[in-house]
């Protein structure tokens, strides 16, 4: 039976002083199917062996989130805004097929979406760079850090068919009673329609974080919108990332000799297929989550992506893995079959977490671990020790290894690292 929600799980050898303490909790949002096969074993071997850390933990698979009515979701967000860091894995959103096949009382809402309204703030994507997996753009020599703004747009739009002819209006009433009304379109037939919105304290959270997090980096930003044809709309995201830099980080961005400039998004996707990386690339919802696609594959594989919620202030972080709960595989491991899922996005979750969580706290020793970490996996990879998805990247001659095995040799090489420090 897995622990309740809130607990703070007992911390495995505390008596054994060569862990490193950690003083404060982590959120640990335990998800679905094969990427929560993949989260228990990276506690196992990864996380619990070197750190005395303390876990709130919450199940938030798709069974208890239908048992508890989704509340479990909601005390998640709320742990993380209280103690500032949240790791999560991978989750189910259901579509028809998983209400039935779950026997669930609804189609709930996908968490991540309840989560980020609950904590606001920008989700930040970057590539995890391994050198030997090809890139579909060679000259790709940087990260390049999608700043997607997670709030309104397409994703919380009014969208329906027009059955025939008829004039199509939009208007706004305001509580003062003053009235705003525009013609759409005058049909002469059926079509579709769309009204979407978004709100200036929302793009400002999305300006602050984008730019704390620019400065946490030490990158220069790149906003891209369509101003041109959007003047009122995307003008307005242009306005405002304008004013906020101006009135809260430009001279901070001077002194580090970083800038930030707007640019048109027809003419910054082609630009950004000529530079080399090393940049912030502010972006509306939709545009954020189609071109972080882009990026992670253009550096090479979707599974090699980090996924960061920051809030406008720089201080509360949910890390988790950017891709689905990779049913087919867990499908194979319910038949006792050896899987070969990439484990490498849910272990940066995890030391995305602890970063922050080491400089909330000034814990070096644990940024030093969760640093470690990170160059352990990527030299592994880079060994030429990895999981069949990077492996049908890299060539028709390199093998592959198990879910299981890749974590094992991450596990070994893990450990001679810390034993050399130690000894250092």
């Amino acid at each position: 039976m897995r622990p309740s929600p809130n607990l703070i799980l007992p911390r495995a050898g505390d008596s054994d002083v060569s862990k490193i303490k950690v003083k404060n909790p982590v959120a640990d949002l335990a998800g679905d199917e094969m990427t929560l096969v993949i989260w228990d074993m990276i506690k196992e071997k990864l996380i619990f062996p070197y750190l005395d850390l303390p876990l709130l933990y919450f199940d938030l698979s798709i069974q208890n989130r239908d048992l508890t009515d989704d509340q479990i979701t909601i005390d998640a967000a709320r742990a993380i805004q209280a103690c500032g860091v949240g790791v999560k894995c991978a989750t189910i959103t259901p579509d028809e097929a998983r209400v039935k096949e779950f026997g669930l009382k609804k189609m709930w809402k996908s968490p991540n979406g309840t989560i980020r309204n609950i904590l606001g703030g920008v989700i930040f994507r970057e590539p995890i760079i391994c050198n030997n997996v090809p890139r579909l753009v060679p000259g790709w020599t940087k990260p390049i850090v999608i700043g997607r703004h997670a709030y309104g747009d397409v994703y919380r739009a009014v969208d329906f068919r027009v059955p025939g002819k008829g004039k199509l209006t939009i208007s706004f009433a305001g509580d003062d009673g003053s009235r705003i009304e525009h013609v759409v379109h005058e049909f002469d037939g059926g079509g579709v329609a769309l009204g979407m919105f978004n709100t200036d304290a929302s793009i400002r959270d999305f300006a602050r974080a984008t730019f704390n997090y620019a400065l946490h980096r030490n990158m220069p930003v790149y906003l891209s919108t369509k101003n041109t044809i959007l003047k009122a709309y995307d003008g307005r995201f242009k306005d405002i990332f304008a004013e906020i830099f101006v009135s809260e980080f430009k001279p901070e961005f001077e002194a580090r000799g970083l800038t930030y400039e707007h640019r048109l998004i027809d003419d910054m996707v082609a630009a950004c297929l000529k530079w080399s990386g090393g940049y912030v690339w502010a972006l509306k919802n939709y545009d954020g989550d189609v071109q972080s696609d882009t990026v992670a594959q253009g550096f090479g594989s979707l599974g090699l992506m980090t996924s960061v919620l920051m809030t406008p202030d720089g201080k509360t972080v949910l890390a988790e893995a950017a891709h689905g709960t990779v049913t087919r595989h867990f499908r194979q491991h319910q038949q006792g079959r050896a899987t070969s899922t990439n484990a490498t996005a849910s272990i940066f979750a995890w030391t995305g977490a602890l970063k922050h969580r080491a400089k909330l706290d000034g814990n070096d020793e644990l940024l030093g671990f969760a640093e470690t970490l990170e160059r352990v996996v990527v030299t592994t990879i880079e060994a030429g020790f990895m999981t069949k998805d990077l492996a049908l990247l890299v060539g028709a001659d390199q093998s592959w290894l198990s879910t299981a095995g890749f974590l094992d040799r991450i596990g070994d090489n893990l450990r001679k690292e810390m034993a050399d420090r130690a000894a250092a």
